[in-house]
């Protein structure tokens, strides 16, 4: 059956926001009619200066905060990747901590060992697999928590700042990674970023200004205008 001409093909969503509105308790705005989608599969970077929203929307996305007005939706298992790893690894070693977030799936060992190493293969660290935490590097470390995710089977993977207190080529090392992961196994990720460089990675972003999304689509085009704005 041919489709007509009025139809339109409509892509699969992994994250849809409406018009969502959030305040801190003392009143202050932080997002404001904000709204964004994210097609399933795909890698875009959310851009804002600080104060813009930009955490605050990834920790609405996550279900760390609620919303005070608006609709979130977004496939879940959903992943966060935080800024500084050390405030979301616990465990002594790597394969305990990837191994950490599958305790409420009840699995055999059997199976989380599995898991583990399929995760930790992924981010490509297994030979890592007993290593003590403290040892890793910064980007190791951001791979240990992608493999965390990636071990509950994360549809949606979330991630604020993750290159912020690693080095200039560690920083693109990671982005790709997760560029390659998003592709190779039909994931769907949000980065937060204020890295022009790393936008040459990603499928599409957003660009936050006071709360609200001001412009989205082409990464290039965002990076143009955010490089004619500093120079203005």
């Amino acid at each position: 059956m041919k489709q007509s001409a009025t139809e339109q093909i409509v892509e699969p969503t992994a994250i849809k926001v409406q018009d969502v509105g959030f305040s801190w308790s003392n009143g202050e705005p932080i997002l404001q009619s904000c709204s964004l989608s994210v097609p399933k599969g795909e890698f875009w970077m959310l851009l804002g200066t600080n104060g813009s929203g930009k955490s605050t929307l990834l920790r609405l996305l996550a279900g760390l905060l609620t919303p005070d007005s608006g609709k979130i939706e977004i496939l879940s298992p959903v992943g966060f990747v935080f800024q500084n790893p050390d405030h979301q690894l616990v465990m002594p070693t790597v394969a305990a901590d990837v191994a950490f977030g599958l305790v409420a799936e009840k699995l055999s060992t059997v199976e989380v060992r599995e898991r583990v190493r399929e995760a930790l293969a992924a981010v490509n660290l297994l030979e890592l697999e007993r290593r003590p935490i403290y040892a890793l590097s910064g980007g190791q470390k951001q791979r240990i928590a992608i493999a965390g995710a990636l071990a509950r089977h994360c549809e949606v993977l979330l991630f604020d700042e993750p290159t912020a207190l690693l080095d200039p080529d560690t920083q693109l090392e990671l982005v790709g990674q997760v560029q390659r992961l998003v592709k190779s196994q039909g994931l769907t990720a949000l980065w937060v970023t204020h890295r022009l460089d790393e936008l040459n990675y990603c499928d599409g972003a957003f660009l936050l200004e006071g709360g609200r999304v001001v412009e989205r689509g082409e990464p290039q085009r965002l990076r143009t205008r955010l490089l004619q704005e500093e120079t203005q």
